[in-house]
């Protein structure tokens, strides 16, 4: 079954039934200011479906937007992979350093979530990028917390060149376990997460009905421009790690595409 990873990020992944990253609504939609949805858009995202949360302001199902993210002045890069494919490039993290990595003490105790945890390092750091991901036990870059409500997992974009720190992960929601489908199953979420903490953006972020089913649902890419990347093709990437939604026990480790985005901007 499909889950959506809303995430507070990951993915609208997706198999037959969506379970929604989204977290809970906190606010009734008229609590948001229109200054707010206006900033949001400027940043090139959607305007339907925000909802207010802790952090800020949740979007596209699995975004964090905090006020400090909403209230820089927004920069027009864009990397565009293919007529679905779009990866937001406006923040990223400086080149050339160690991104650490952990688990909560929650999560660490849960079955398979050191285990995922290491993939997540392995995955990125088999390509080779400027970027090396380090798992610790604690004080790291990002750490993957518990997390609770209507979503997979949930995380932000980068500020000050520095990785979004905390990414939220439903254990309760994707379950636990020790075998390899399990295993890389929350790999995939995790690497995703983490992909949105360094700067990326949904694959099918022109149309995440590409992965999550159901309507058309374009979040409009406001005025900003976009850079195609050469050699990647012009339809939908089927097997993005990037894609919003996620089918249960679904693998996706990086594609050629994801690859070429990866290591053109790192």
């Amino acid at each position: 079954m499909k889950k959506t990873l809303k995430f507070v990020s990951f993915l609208f992944i997706g198999s037959i039934i969506f379970t929604s990253c989204k977290k809970t609504n906190s606010s009734a939609p008229e609590e948001i200011s229109q200054q707010t949805f206006d900033q949001i858009y400027a940043h090139g995202f959607g305007t339907s479906n925000v909802q207010k949360i802790e952090e800020g302001y949740l979007v596209e199902g699995d975004i964090v937007l905090t006020q400090e993210y909403l209230d820089q002045q927004p920069a027009g890069n864009f990397l565009r992979i293919a007529n679905n494919e779009q990866y937001r490039t406006t923040n990223l993290v400086n080149q050339n350093r160690t991104i650490t990595i952990a688990l909560d003490s929650k999560l660490s105790a849960k079955a398979g979530y050191s285990q995922a945890l290491a993939e997540v390092a392995n995955r990125y750091n088999a390509l080779g990028l400027t970027l090396t991901f380090q798992a610790v036990s604690s004080g790291a870059d990002i750490t993957y917390v518990e997390g609770h409500g209507q979503y997979l997992a949930s995380a932000g974009f980068p500020t000050g060149g520095n990785p979004y720190g905390t990414v939220k992960v439903n254990a309760n929601a994707i379950g636990t376990g020790t075998s390899s489908t399990f295993i890389n199953y929350l790999a995939t979420i995790m690497t995703h997460e983490g992909g949105h903490c360094i700067g990326f953006r949904h694959t099918d972020y022109m149309d995440r009905s590409y992965s999550c089913g159901g309507a058309y649902s374009n979040e409009g890419a406001s005025s900003v421009g976009a850079i195609l990347i050469p050699g990647t093709p012009s339809g939908p990437d089927a097997g993005s790690w990037m894609l919003a939604c996620i089918g249960a026990n679904q693998n996706r480790p990086f594609n050629s595409n994801d690859r070429t985005a990866l290591q053109y901007l790192y």
